[in-house]
């Protein structure tokens, strides 16, 4: 499973393996790449990814993109 999110402008996703949150940067052209140096706990719940991702990335929250959004 994996589940794709507008992180204040860039594409992202996240997959679960082997009970781990695996962080990728997931543009729409070009190779998905994992994200090292963010660890996602791996209690969170699907649910809470979001708010979790936004908590992470606030610092790039602009105008155009004041929050982290869940795509589709």
């Amino acid at each position: 499973m994996i589940i794709k999110f507008n992180v204040f402008g860039k594409r992202m996703s996240v997959a679960k393996k082997e009970q781990e949150w695996q962080l990728f940067n997931d543009p729409e052209i070009g190779i998905r790449s994992r994200v090292y140096d963010v660890i996602i706990p791996a209690d969170i719940k699907e649910s809470e990814l979001e708010k979790y991702l936004d908590d992470i990335y606030h610092e790039y929250a602009s105008e155009k993109y004041p929050r982290v959004t869940k795509l589709v």
